[in-house]
């Protein structure tokens, strides 16, 4: 190695030496609600097993925040990165159009947001254009495919809306997402993918949100917020 190299080197160690700790943990600021969605991801993998047919990329939609939320996560279990973009709910699990999800439901015509486990199918081409048929994995979802319960794109699911009305506009139940962000769903969540969907309350910080609020049942009963996977 010549000395010009050597003295390089060495100095630019004792500049990396010199940086302030708290500029290397500010490199991701969300690592502790990314670890949060990774387990949640594995989790879900684990539970559903066989009958998800790529295990790479997770979708989770976090319906315990509010819609103006970038509240969709693309979850790359084996790379360990997030992403995250916005998504509506259904008009009917928000019949006061607050943006806050207050109710679930399987039932045909409900409108609403179903939670649980989904499986991504292959693409057609319908009334928002290209979109992705969903399988539903659980009790809690099961309608899905007579349903029409799907990933579709809508001009009211873009960040654009969300800053001139404060929230998303709703779906008839389906996962809608602004046409450029559901580009990418289009090639990295189609084709046998787990999408789950619960109340997670998933803060930036890792925290969540604490599940004491109660959400509206389909016979007008109610029941609290409950933990993922526990169906």
């Amino acid at each position: 190695m010549r000395r010009r190299d050597l003295l390089t080197g060495t100095l630019a160690a004792g500049a990396i030496a010199a940086v302030p700790a708290r500029v290397f943990a500010q490199v991701n600021p969300y690592a502790a609600r990314d670890r949060v969605l990774l387990e949640i991801a594995r989790e879900q993998l684990a539970r559903v097993g066989g009958d998800i047919w790529k295990r790479d990329i997770v979708g989770i939609a976090d319906f315990g925040v509010h819609s103006a939320e970038r509240r969709f996560y693309f979850v790359d279990v084996e790379n360990e990165r997030v992403a995250n973009y916005h998504v509506s709910h259904g008009d009917g699990s928000d019949p006061e159009h607050d943006g806050w999800l207050n109710r679930y439901s399987n039932v045909e015509g409900s409108h609403c947001t179903s939670r649980g486990a989904y499986m991504t199918r292959s693409w057609y081409v319908g009334k928002f254009g290209t979109s992705i048929r969903l399988d539903g994995l659980d009790p809690t979802n099961s309608n899905a495919l007579p349903r029409a319960i799907v990933m579709h794109k809508a001009g009211y699911a873009t960040p654009e809306h969300v800053a001139r009305w404060g929230r998303l506009g709703r779906s008839n139940g389906c996962f809608a997402m602004g046409p450029e962000q559901f580009d990418r769903a289009l090639i990295d969540l189609s084709g046998g993918r787990l999408l789950f969907a619960d109340s997670l309350g998933i803060q930036n910080d890792g925290r969540r949100i604490a599940s004491q609020e109660l959400l509206r049942r389909e016979d007008g009963g109610t029941f609290e917020r409950t933990v993922p996977g526990a169906f």
